[in-house]
């Protein structure tokens, strides 16, 4: 097992889930609350391809990256729904990285 890849995509996720995230897309990503006149599913769409993005240049595998987008566009798309809170929200997204760590790993 690549224990450093494994540690990257744990650091990728924190760095695309808070600091390349900022303001406008965390806001922006909501259906309950969007910003006026900015199609939330734009801002949801962008902020899960950055974390697609990282997954996919981490693996060396675009599947993997296009799972990621699929995944973290649905994930953030519940919780910004309210249907779980931050720590639901984070606890997923860390499983889908152990899976793509799996997965890159075999």
């Amino acid at each position: 097992m690549n224990w450093l890849l494994l540690f990257y995509l744990l650091a990728a996720h924190a760095l695309c889930d808070f600091p390349l995230q900022g303001d406008f897309l965390a806001k922006g990503k909501s259906q309950l609350a969007p910003i006026p006149g900015v199609p939330w599913f734009w801002c949801l769409f962008w902020h899960a391809m950055i974390h697609a993005g990282a997954v996919a240049l981490l693996t060396h595998n675009l599947w993997l990256g296009l799972a990621e987008l699929v995944l973290h566009f649905i994930i953030d798309d519940m919780k910004c729904g309210g249907l779980f809170g931050f720590g639901a929200d984070q606890s997923l997204h860390v499983l889908c990285k152990l899976l793509w760590w799996v997965l890159a790993c075999l």
